[in-house]
């Protein structure tokens, strides 16, 4: 399950763990301008662990997700045509 909101600044995504046991604390995902932040609370050290990814590591991410085993650079219009790989 999970909960969508939009608050000024930054679309909030919460990830809620239905599964067996043992369960998993939500997961919280902060969508702003210029980055993206994961946080779950850690109950061993009783804390909010906070990961934050830029706009470029989010891209790299989601094209991971659909690509195979390997080592892979995305290059965009911006890069240029350097020749072959």
């Amino acid at each position: 399950m999970f909960t969508i909101e939009h608050e000024f600044d930054a679309t909030v995504v919460t990830l809620i763990d239905e599964g067996h046991s043992p369960l998993t604390e939500d997961v919280t995902i902060n969508a702003f301008e210029d980055c993206l932040t994961i946080e779950q609370y850690d109950p061993r050290e009783d804390r909010v662990v906070t990961i934050t990814l830029s706009l470029v590591q989010l891209r790299d991410l989601e094209a991971a997700l659909d690509l195979p085993e390997g080592v892979y650079r995305i290059r965009t219009a911006e890069d240029g045509d350097e020749g072959g790989d």
